[in-house]
């Protein structure tokens, strides 16, 4: 379980950037309609809608970092007797 949690989202996060990248090279008028931002006939960009799937990338990508990190124990006492 310990290595199915930062995979998960790794996944996430290449699933996020790449929706974020379809929003920001696709016309709304061109995006499928069951997509959030679809407007018939429209020519313009959605960055907002790519911004957030940006952050929600980069979420999942810290996420990812956080869950991978190695448990540290703090160092012994060197106090002299």
């Amino acid at each position: 379980m310990k290595k199915a949690l930062p995979a998960l989202c790794v996944l996430g996060a290449l699933v996020f950037l790449a929706i974020a990248i379809y929003y920001w090279t696709t016309k709304a008028g061109s995006l499928p309609s069951w997509v959030p931002g679809h407007e018939a006939g429209s020519s313009h960009i959605h960055l907002k809608h790519g911004l957030a799937a940006l952050v929600v990338a980069i979420a999942f990508a810290v996420l990812a970092w956080f869950t991978s990190a190695k448990k540290t124990t703090s160092p012994k006492s060197t106090e002299s007797k």
